[in-house]
């Protein structure tokens, strides 16, 4: 090697060097997208932007929604229920005989059944549905804590849908509801569920009182609370809350073709079902008043056979011999319009003014009868059983 290529290695790797040193630097802005600081790719983890008017209020509702939850579930309980039933024999059984434990014509069969209900106070007292523990035997209420608590059945109304149960907890264990004013609930009010829908306890769904005074579905005489907060099988029983926490309403049945939540659920009022579950504290049962005539809603055909002006009202199609009807003197075809000067539209109607009259009380009813008013009494007797 010569003493002039010796000399021109150096100024090569300069050169080298240099043009690295050039492309690192026109290559560095691509690579990092310019300054770190104003780096549209580098994802921010700084939540100390300010919120928006409308985001505000969409948080602060959040945060009630869960304070009506923190505030509410310890008072929701889920009650599982088993029961022995006895059930037709198959055709194959008639043939060939039952097992030799069971009745003739008749087998026994095991039922298990899941619901919800409320804590109506510290002694230990749970209210759900009549449907939750019909034909049950054995029932067992779980807290939100996982604690299980064997319950006794203390009376339940199959009318209103109504049971009281009881079970023997720890003073200090149990969290009351926080009963509110059915009378004040209004259309477009939150609604709020908590409950074991499908066996998921403790859920929460949220929707709006849909209608209120919701008459007609049901030979109770009772006016239901509608909402759209999704309700399925499993929250019979459990709260529908407003937006403070307080139980307005029962759950208790829901409208669908699929079987599942379409939005159409139905709550007791819980004037209505805290009125029950203290006369059943009381006495186990509930009476109620009965006048024995069987109504019905007025047709066309009714409007131009006897004259009447509307449909408004109802047609008696049966009286039962002996009963308080008999006694006073109605007469099938009678059209009951009035009763105590309030307005009677549908026989859903009459049923619950009869049912929430006092018994041994004589009301006044406006019949209509061969196209002329009268007025006449009427004293309600005790349902018989």
């Amino acid at each position: 090697m010569s003493m002039t290529e010796k000399k021109t290695n150096p100024l090569r790797y300069i050169a080298v060097a240099f043009s690295f040193l050039l492309l690192g630097t026109f290559l560095s802005p691509i690579l990092t997208c310019g300054n770190s600081s104003e780096n549209p790719l580098q994802l921010k983890a700084d939540g100390s932007d300010k919120l928006s008017p409308a985001q505000t209020q969409a948080v602060a509702l959040e945060d009630a929604f869960q304070e009506v939850f923190d505030k509410v579930s310890p008072s929701v309980v889920s009650i599982a229920t088993e029961g022995t039933v006895n059930v037709p024999l198959h055709p194959f059984e008639y043939f060939f005989g039952p097992p030799q434990n069971q009745r003739k014509g008749s087998r026994q069969q095991r039922l298990s059944g899941l619901g919800s209900g409320i804590v109506l106070n510290e002694d230990g007292y749970i209210m759900t549905n009549h449907h939750v523990v019909e034909n049950m035997d054995k029932f067992t209420v779980k807290l939100k804590n996982k604690s299980e608590y064997g319950a006794k059945l203390i009376g339940s109304d199959p009318t209103a849908d109504i049971a009281l149960l009881k079970i023997s907890a720890p003073k200090g264990t149990l969290v009351p509801s926080l009963i509110g004013d059915s009378s004040k609930v209004r259309v477009g009010n939150w609604a709020i569920a908590i409950g074991a829908p499908l066996g998921l306890e403790q859920s929460f769904t949220v929707g709006v009182v849909s209608a209120i005074q919701r008459g007609g579905l049901d030979r109770s005489g009772l006016a239901y609370i509608q909402t759209d907060a999704a309700i399925n099988q499993g929250n019979s029983g459990g709260p529908l809350l407003n937006i403070r926490g307080e139980v307005i309403g029962i759950n208790r049945m829901i409208v669908s073709q699929s079987g599942g939540s379409d939005g159409i659920g139905f709550a007791i009022p819980i004037n209505e079902a805290r009125r029950v579950v203290e006369e059943l504290k009381v006495n186990g049962s509930v009476a109620r008043a009965w006048i024995g005539a069987g109504v019905d809603h007025i047709t066309d055909r009714d409007l131009a056979q006897f004259g009447l002006k509307s449909k408004q009202g109802a047609i008696i199609h049966q009286i039962v011999k002996g009963s308080p009807a008999d006694k006073a003197g109605l007469q099938l075809m009678d059209v009951i319009v009035e009763v105590e000067g309030k307005p009677v539209r549908t026989p859903d109607e009459l049923v619950g003014l009869i049912v929430n009259s006092k018994i041994g009380k004589r009301i006044e009813l406006k019949i209509i009868r061969n196209k002329n008013e009268i007025l006449t009494s009427i004293t309600p007797e005790k349902k018989p059983n």
